[in-house]
């Protein structure tokens, strides 16, 4: 009798099975000809850092370019009116804001077809090879200040599509050797002032015909030593056609008034 249900049982467990088994060739068979989204639920998470960065990302700018003085007014005419534009004086006077944010004017506009920003691996005397990363990730930190004007102006997603499609590259002032800025580009060097004299001719001499050039820097705080490259050049290309200089002064900060105090402070001598 026992024999006969252990047999039973068995029976019994070998037919589930192969019902089991049916069923999920069924359900297999079934499941091929509906289309991915209709075979489950699908569900997609965010990461966190992806939600800081639309949470912190600046909104897009929906009102024009407007110069906050009449420095600016002039500076903004001079880069629309010159192919080569050099903007010196002291920081917070808007020269990386209004260079910027006509690059993305003209690059939205269609005007251009790229924006190159460069500036030299020179901070406080620290190098690129300091900090970790490839390259680019090094070299990152050096534009924060345009991918916050560019994200204003053009907003954050045009701007990851257009550095993913390299219409707006960023790369250190050393990796221009051997290139040609080309007629289509809005090409911004910053931080000038800690150029060498052979690196701002080897920058200068990229410049393409038709091509749109500026070059910010404040003379009075290089990083390096003996003369500058921005210094140099803005002695040697004076009155020189489709060349123009603009000179930025202490009462042309637009920053904070604070700033503005504490360059007088700092420029005074000690004691």
């Amino acid at each position: 009798m026992a024999k006969k249900s252990r047999a039973q049982c068995s029976l019994n467990s070998s037919t589930n099975h192969k019902k089991r088994s049916a069923g999920r060739r069924k359900h297999n068979n079934n499941t091929e000809n509906i289309h991915p989204l209709e075979s489950a639920d699908i569900y997609t998470l965010h990461s966190t850092r992806a939600s800081l960065d639309t949470a912190y990302s600046p909104r897009k700018s929906k009102a024009p370019l407007e110069a906050k003085n009449f420095a600016q007014k002039q500076y903004i005419s001079a880069i629309k009116n010159h192919c080569l534009t050099f903007g010196i004086g002291p920081a917070g006077t808007g020269k990386s804001y209004c260079a910027a944010g006509m690059a993305a004017e003209a690059l939205e506009s269609g005007h251009v077809e790229r924006i190159v920003l460069t500036r030299p691996a020179v901070e406080a005397g620290e190098q690129l090879g300091f900090l970790p990363g490839a390259v680019d990730e090094k070299f990152a930190v050096y534009i924060d200040t345009f991918r916050d004007i560019l994200n204003e102006r053009l907003g954050s997603g045009a701007v990851d599509y257009h550095l993913r499609h390299g219409r707006i590259v960023a790369a250190p002032l050393a990796f221009m050797r051997g290139k040609t800025f080309a007629g289509d580009s809005f090409v911004i060097l910053d931080e000038a002032q800690n150029t060498s004299v052979q690196q701002m001719k080897m920058f200068l001499t990229r410049i393409g015909e038709g091509a749109k050039v500026v070059v910010n820097g404040d003379i009075n705080q290089s990083d390096i030593r003996g003369p500058n490259g921005l210094s140099d050049a803005v002695n040697r290309v004076r009155n020189l056609q489709g060349v123009f200089v603009h000179q930025f002064e202490r009462e042309d900060i637009v920053r904070s008034g604070l700033v503005r105090a504490l360059i007088d402070r700092y420029e005074q001598p000690v004691g």
